[in-house]
């Protein structure tokens, strides 16, 4: 497979919601998708934490990139979209940026599934998603 970065990054450039939460697309591989963000004020809760949806973000983008990877580069593929995830947030964030790393765990004709791990950079493991996606035709 020919990944370019580049026209995957711009791809995901529509994704407004993402990008102005200033989720970057670190690096992508057929086996891993890894994205980054860095804790801003507006990614704060109430309560002086990192907000829950902020962190379900940088998930949900990382798993988006990884389930169209094969679209992007090319193949005849629909649309992957998710049909439902979960999430389970296991502790706050101590650092100052978040990194998100994808695994494919199962890929089929139109459903697949994929965890998302989330870490702060002192190596803190942060969430846990498992996203599942549905290919729609092409």
């Amino acid at each position: 497979m020919n990944i370019d970065i580049d026209k995957i990054r711009n791809f995901f450039k529509a994704d407004r919601f993402a990008m102005n939460a200033g989720v970057e697309i670190e690096t992508v591989s057929e086996d891993e998708v890894v994205c980054g963000m860095d804790i801003r004020d507006i990614h704060m809760n109430a309560g002086g934490a990192v907000q829950g949806g902020a962190i379900f973000t940088l998930s949900d983008l990382t798993f988006a990139v990884h389930s169209n990877l094969h679209r992007l580069c090319g193949a005849d593929v629909g649309v992957t979209v998710g049909q439902s995830c979960s999430i389970s947030y296991l502790k706050a964030p101590k650092g100052r940026r978040l990194t998100a790393k994808s695994v494919c765990l199962s890929k089929g004709r139109t459903m697949s599934v994929y965890r998302v791990t989330v870490e702060d950079e002192l190596g803190n493991r942060i969430s846990e998603m498992h996203g599942n996606g549905f290919t729609t035709r092409a």
